[in-house]
């Protein structure tokens, strides 16, 4: 029995959602190894429909989803005050981890977008007796702005990562979620190595990670009824698993109002997320309110058209269910603007607004034009589940 510590702290549900369906198929790969977890509470909700194990120390964790409702003020991301938070959360769970892997013994550590760890063994409060293996869906950073303390942070972060791979290769293996040409062909900065070359040489790429079988939900109609739905207009609008981007329902919600003068019979499920103590979004009568639902994924199958915040995984579903779909990038929102917008458009896939220029009326209109309509993007590579899972098994069991 080999025994797997699974650390995933970072906010959002798109993280725990692939990092499930990781294990799910590391498990279905090789039943003789057991999974414990550390995560984030609202990560744990999932876990614990999932039956997976959760190791009581997760209690002790910082949770960098109570940030959020500071930090993303009016659709728009405050980097600074991230970053304020961050440096205190990151050292407090950097600790409760060490202390974490001085009372279990492991074979493995997986950690998503664990940085807090990683820099911790960067800097020497931290050493693990195991190899770790770190999951990532960008690699580098940039400042968003002008703001002389936001570029100057961005270069010094941007050092440390060029030269991490290099630093960590004897204990630490990375994982990239997508394909190399997701990777900006960009240097990481001045004098800095070039981002693709770094990828290439020290990632293994994995594809896309998506938590079903695709072909599974083609049949639309079927998706429908199983879910209680009608054969009327479906639209989905969802914020992932924040409550980030509670503005752009209520935008949904002014057009769905003008959308049912002319489509009466038009329907409308809205997804907000935790709301961490903030108000619900105000929407009009006849709008559907969820704040988690575990398989969303079913719903955007049964969906003729959705609008979502512009999150990694969200819009891999929508494109994998080949579903026409609108996304907003969360303002100063770096993986959203950049990574994931520009991934979007080499697939051809979505369509991008922006929620400062967009209207009711207009978002309105194109929901119109695009309700219903048929993709033309190519199917992508879904696969990165069974290829994280064989990466992994092999590293524990020894075999190549």
């Amino acid at each position: 029995m080999k025994k797997v510590l699974f650390v995933s702290w970072q906010a959002g549900m798109g993280h725990i959602t692939r990092d499930v369906a990781i294990v799910k198929e590391l498990h279905r790969q090789n039943p003789q190894i057991e999974v414990s977890w550390i995560a984030h509470p609202l990560a744990c909700k999932l876990l614990r429909t999932e039956g997976e194990t959760i190791l009581p120390e997760t209690d002790l964790g910082a949770d960098y989803n109570q940030a959020v409702p500071q930090i993303t003020i009016d659709f728009r991301l405050d980097l600074m005050k991230y970053l304020s938070f961050a440096g205190k959360a990151w050292a407090h769970n950097a600790d409760v981890f060490g202390q974490i892997v001085k009372k279990h013994t492991f074979d493995l550590v997986i950690g998503d977008e664990s940085y807090e760890i990683v820099r911790a063994m960067l800097e020497g409060r931290l050493q693990l007796r195991c190899r770790m293996v770190m999951i990532e869906d960008l690699i580098g950073v940039q400042a968003m702005s002008h703001n002389p303390l936001e570029m100057f942070g961005a270069y010094m972060r941007n050092r440390r990562l060029a030269n991490r791979p290099v630093r960590l290769a004897s204990s630490v293996t990375n994982f990239f979620v997508g394909e190399l040409e997701d990777v900006p062909d960009r240097p990481f900065g001045f004098r800095l190595p070039n981002r693709r070359d770094i990828a290439s040489k020290y990632y293994k790429m994995l594809g896309y990670v998506v938590r079903f079988d695709p072909a599974e939900f083609a049949d639309k109609a079927k998706i429908k009824t199983t879910l209680g739905y009608g054969k009327q207009p479906l639209l989905v609008c969802a914020t992932g698993g924040l409550c980030a981007g509670k503005e752009l329902l209520e935008l949904c919600g002014k057009a769905y109002s003008i959308l049912k003068r002319d489509i009466p019979d038009f329907r409308m499920v809205a997804v907000c997320g935790e709301l961490f103590g903030t108000k619900p979004p105000v929407l009009p009568p006849g709008v559907e309110l969820h704040n988690f639902i575990p398989d969303i994924y079913k719903h955007y199958a049964a969906c003729d058209l959705a609008v979502v915040v512009g999150g990694g995984t969200t819009t891999v579903e929508l494109t994998a269910l080949r579903k026409p779909f609108i996304f907003f990038p969360l303002e100063n929102q770096l993986d959203q603007q950049v990574y994931i917008a520009d991934r979007l458009a080499r697939q051809g896939a979505g369509i991008k607004m922006r929620f400062f220029e967009t209207t009711p009326e207009s978002l309105a209109d194109v929901i119109k034009k695009n309700i219903g309509k048929e993709v033309s993007w190519l199917p992508i590579d879904t696969g990165g589940a069974k290829r994280a899972a064989k990466l992994i098994n092999q590293m524990l069991t020894g075999s190549s």
